[in-house]
């Protein structure tokens, strides 16, 4: 076993220059030489590498192996099934597919049913009126009335179905795309929550008249097929018009591809905007950047207006020109059907029947173009809904590992943020074992809060490892990682509901019991009695009524729920008075005594004399590592050495 503050492979301690302060120290001092025992004390650090397992007693009893969690009980942690979000997704296609069998196969009826009205038409001018037979006008309307009726409610029952499959894709793929955008908004923009809005486009999508329109297009040829019946040069006029509304539609989904698509980015980028408005309008207000905030948001929201009005411009084009045609269409079967009768080959009842046929025929393909937009942008909701469900991290199960103990390692930890070049995190390696407590200390930019969220997975390294128990945070299962962890970040949010809420993390299964003593753990039981309505009182999205000192006083208590066995505070008394100051050195001695490991990032002395070690960032790297009084001599000495004039030459 070694101290501390050594790691070094030499058996003596090492000599301090009070001059420099190198890349990477491990301080020690006098007052902390090398020890050797065979008995784990407190402030000795187990000599482990991490690739291996933690020696038999050291720091602490012997692991839980049953991966029960805190609390005071072996109920916090319950095993939940892996979250297989493709399963989710197959699911929903699965729905959506059978479904669309159905209404499939009530279309079929429907546009069936749609030709008893041509047939009425026909019957009458060709049969009733030539007859003039009542009986027959009489039968003939029973029917054609039947069928009539028979269609509206088959059309209204494939309106049912895919309405209710809308709501079933929602619920289905609801929760699932809530939980990767999550997990993706990680290493991400925050825009992956985005995706809910994509849903919501998908289901607006399923119950539009676009898809009737395309569920429709699949039975034109039998329309078609009717009208070459009557006659084959009118069933040849419906080809080419046909075919001629397939071209105006290809063109159209060119000419309105790249437009449409910048029109979603734009606005995409606006919505980001106003989500930032929302959540900083206390400040907007207050510094009066109203105008400013507004400008920002118009800039996209106009862009996206521009490419939204040009590629809806291209798109009527499209649909006039084809609405055109298709009245064109009719005329010329008109006509030609007139000319048709007059050379006594068809009669007049066929050329009404077929030109109502032939309208019938166009629509769904008139349709098809005039809906196109609604359908691109679900196209593209679509294909981000999977590509967000297939590439979540949460969807892949991980083995449960018995309870941890605290001992965190950090291995050559490097990060550099996506999309630039700079190095916020360099090569950062040190360790600690269960129950000891660590201060970050450095000056602004220097990394500390890029590393506390690390240290909780809020983020990952470029490289590098953070180990909890020699294992990696990654192969932790995330719902295991996170009961056994508290977190205090710099930027303190509480969540619309209750005290006791926001302390049992909005968990339904959280005791009074647990949250009791997540209070007490926190010293926060004390100010949650001067409430009037004490663990019940509600509390709003912004924290309200609690001032932002109550606010982070009840965040440290969610910290501490579940006695967690690490602990990460990021500048945890940024906004207490002299008594919370108290109170949170209450809690991190509280912390000591119950063996949780503790990393508080700070900036103010207070807190110093709180803990076992104290590290020095410097420009992502670390300056200083080790013990505490030896670490603040050290920073001591050089300040001194700092003030000192320069010596005058020859001297």
């Amino acid at each position: 076993m070694k101290d501390t503050a050594d790691h070094g492979d030499t058996g003596q301690t090492e000599n301090l220059d009070p001059l420099l302060l190198r890349q990477r120290d491990r301080v020690t001092g006098n007052e902390a030489p090398r020890i050797r025992t065979t008995k784990p004390r407190l402030s000795v650090t187990i000599d482990a590498d991490t690739s291996q397992p933690i020696p038999a007693g050291g720091a602490g009893a012997p692991p839980d192996n049953s991966g029960g969690g805190g609390g005071g009980g072996g109920n916090f942690h319950k095993r939940i099934k892996p979250n297989d979000f493709g399963k989710s997704l197959k699911e929903g296609k699965a729905a959506v597919r059978r479904n669309l069998g159905i209404v499939m196969v009530l279309t079929c009826a429907t546009n069936i049913l749609i030709l008893a009205i041509p047939v009425y038409l026909f019957q009458i001018s060709d049969r009733v009126l030539t007859s003039r037979s009542t009986d027959t006008l009489i039968m003939l309307t029973i029917v054609i009335a039947g069928a009539v009726v028979m269609q509206a409610i088959f059309d209204a029952i494939r309106r049912f179905i895919l309405m209710r499959t809308a709501v079933e894709v929602a619920a289905k793929l609801g929760a699932p795309i809530l939980s990767a955008a999550a997990a993706a908004s990680l290493n991400g923009t925050g825009r992956e929550y985005q995706t809910l809005g994509d849903l919501q486009q998908l289901r607006g999508f399923l119950v539009s008249g676009t898809l009737i329109s395309f569920l429709d297009v699949p039975f034109a040829p039998l329309f078609i097929l009717a009208i070459f019946l009557v006659h084959p040069d009118l069933g040849m006029i419906v080809v080419v018009t046909s075919l001629l509304l397939f071209v105006i539609a290809f063109i159209n989904q060119k000419a309105t591809e790249k437009p449409f698509a910048q029109a979603n980015l734009a606005q995409s980028k606006a919505n980001v905007h106003l989500d930032s408005m929302s959540r900083n309008s206390q400040i907007i207000n207050a510094l009066a950047m109203i105008p400013e905030a507004v400008t920002l948001w118009g800039k996209d929201t106009a862009a996206s207006l521009t490419a939204q009005v040009r590629a809806q411009d291209r798109n009527i084009v499209s649909a006039a020109f084809s609405r055109a045609i298709r009245l064109l269409t009719q005329v010329g079967m008109l006509g030609w059907g007139a000319f048709l009768a007059i050379q006594g080959e068809i009669t007049g009842g066929m050329v009404i029947a077929a030109s109502i046929i032939a309208g019938r025929a166009l629509a769904p393909i008139e349709g098809a173009i005039e809906g196109w937009n609604g359908f691109v942008v679900s196209r593209g909701a679509y294909g981000r809904i999977v590509a967000l469900l297939q590439g979540s991290r949460l969807q892949f199960e991980k083995l449960r590992l018995p309870r941890p103990e605290g001992r965190l390692d950090v291995e050559r930890l490097l990060y550099v943020p996506a999309g630039t070049k700079q190095v916020v995190l360099n090569g950062l390696s040190f360790h600690l074992n269960p129950g000891e407590t660590l201060a970050v200390i450095g000056n602004s930019g220097a990394g500390k809060t890029t590393l506390g969220k690390m240290l909780v997975g809020s983020i990952l390294p470029t490289s590098g490892n953070v180990r909890l128990d020699l294992m990696d945070l990654r192969n932790w299962d995330p719902r295991q990682f996170g009961e056994n962890i508290g977190y205090l970040p710099q930027d303190v949010q509480l969540f619309p509901g209750s005290i006791k809420d926001n302390i049992g993390r909005m968990r339904r299964d959280a005791t009074d019991a647990e949250i009791f003593d997540a209070a007490k753990l926190a010293d926060v039981h004390e100010m949650i009695s001067t409430l009037p309505q004490g663990y019940e009182t509600m509390v709003a999205a912004d924290g309200a009524p609690l001032s932002g000192g109550q606010k982070q006083r009840i965040a440290l208590a969610r910290a501490f729920y579940g006695n967690p066995r690490l602990v990460v505070l990021d500048e945890p008394n940024s906004n207490l008075d002299t008594a919370g100051d108290r109170a949170l050195a209450r809690a991190v001695e509280h912390a000591r005594q119950n063996r949780i490991t503790v990393v508080v990032i700070t900036q103010k002395p207070a807190l110093l004399e709180l803990v076992d070690k104290v590290m020095l960032l410097t420009d992502g790297s670390i300056a200083l590592f080790g013990a505490r009084d030896a670490v603040m001599q050290r920073i001591r000495e050089d300040a001194q050495n700092r003030q000192q004039p320069p010596k005058p030459i020859g001297e």
